[in-house]
């Protein structure tokens, strides 16, 4: 039996029948591993994959794998009234369709519907099967009933087949699992919104081996969109050279010049309801990148002709206000000196709704774990967030925005 105490979070990991299953016992040694009480509740075709004696031996619990199973204990009631959290990974067309019809033909599809917690879906499958529309429509009704629905990952499936359809890796799968605890049952406050967010630092090729750039690492804008598709938010991440994981749940569009980011965004900004730009943009690149490295030659080196690269955050603004749209925009200020004054004055310049104004330098922000800032909103107001984990602060971001945004529209289909 486990030595997790009594009073530790409850967790129950259903397992559907995927070959996904494997990367879930990954899943559950790392909530086991972090303090997690689980019970695990697969499906008797997950039984095919993954052993009951390996669910039980990495989780330290008895597996209950039908409602037949400690019939006195009423586990087809009692598991799912009992849990913090059920989390299920993977899930498969079939549990996603008996779960929005409200089938309970076993044990999990039994505790699905007792739950009375946050209950997160990690799909897998392939991509002719998620993007199907009895599967779309599906899940949009799992999300209009508060339910976290993660979109797959992109890349290697069954055999040689690639496309979306892959669950995410078990690291970012965790960290969907410890945010939607965190915020008990409000952790869906996102749902049916749909938000893009850039992160990283842009660079600017000056020759084939060299460019101008900056420190950051992504670590903030990437915190921004895991917390807000654990919200249950529709979330696509524009990235410039980020070596980070994809976070859960989240489309990624990698970019490297700021030039390109401009273009990502631009497609990417049609139908959303939120923009966060947390990107460290270049405001200046090359007129010219030179196309062989550069020598020493002895000589003084010849100066770098600059020009301005494209405002983002003013031109989405400047968009939004000519269109007429309902988007919230968030802008990002990383100041060395004056912070709050210069802060002030860009808010005012660009005209986003909330800007997020924090010191960088000297160890602060790029490139570490935590972060502190100051949220200064478009209508007055100033909200102090302590230096902490970046998911904190992303945290703050979205409750602001959900003032702002209102109730989440429904996802269609």
């Amino acid at each position: 039996m486990s030595d997790t105490p009594e009073s530790a979070p409850r967790v129950v990991l259903g397992v559907g029948g995927g070959i996904a299953a494997y990367k879930a016992c990954e899943l559950l040694r790392r909530l086991t591993e972090s303090g997690h009480r689980v019970r695990v509740v697969p499906t008797g075709d997950a039984l095919r994959f993954v052993g009951e004696p390996t669910w039980a031996a990495l989780s330290g619990q008895p597996v209950a794998t039908t409602v037949w199973d400690g019939v006195h204990e009423v586990p087809h009631v009692r598991i799912g009234q009992s849990a913090d959290l059920v989390f299920v990974a993977p899930a498969t067309a079939n549990i996603l369709a008996k779960a929005a019809a409200g089938l309970a033909d076993d044990l999990l599809t039994n505790t699905l519907l007792t739950a009375r917690c946050p209950v997160v879906f990690a799909p897998a499958m392939h991509t002719e099967m998620w993007e199907h529309p009895a599967t779309r429509q599906n899940v949009a009704t799992l999300r209009s009933r508060g339910a976290i629905v993660l979109d797959p990952a992109e890349g290697r499936l069954t055999g040689a087949d690639t496309g979306r359809g892959r669950l995410p890796e078990p690291a970012e799968l965790f960290e969907a699992a410890r945010l939607a605890l965190r915020r008990g049952t409000a952790a869906a406050d996102l749902s049916g919104l749909r938000v893009v967010v850039s992160a990283g630092g842009t660079r600017e090729a000056i020759d084939p081996v060299r460019f101008i750039g900056n420190h950051s690492s992504g670590r903030q804008g990437y915190a921004l969109a895991r917390t807000a598709a654990a919200r249950g938010a529709a979330v696509t991440l524009v990235a410039a050279n980020v070596s980070l994981p994809d976070p859960a749940g989240v489309r990624v569009v990698p970019v490297e010049s700021a030039r390109d980011m401009a273009e990502a965004v631009a497609a990417e900004r049609a139908g959303a309801d939120v923009l966060v730009m947390a990107a460290a943009v270049a405001d200046f690149r090359p007129v010219a990148a030179v196309g062989s490295k550069i020598k020493k030659s002895g000589d003084a080196p010849a100066p770098i002709e600059l020009a301005e690269n494209p405002d983002i955050l003013a031109g989405l603004v400047a968009d939004r206000d000519r269109e007429g749209l309902a988007q919230t925009i968030v802008g990002f200020a990383a100041e060395t000196d004056d912070v709050l004054a210069h802060g002030k004055a860009k808010l005012a310049r660009k005209g986003c709704d909330l800007l997020v104004v924090n010191r960088v330098g000297g160890g602060l922000a790029f490139g570490t774990e935590d972060n502190q800032a100051v949220i200064l909103a478009s209508g007055g107001g100033a909200f102090e967030v302590p230096r902490g984990p970046k998911d904190d602060l992303a945290d703050r971001v979205w409750d602001l925005v959900a003032d702002r945004a209102g109730p989440a529209r429904p996802e269609s289909p």
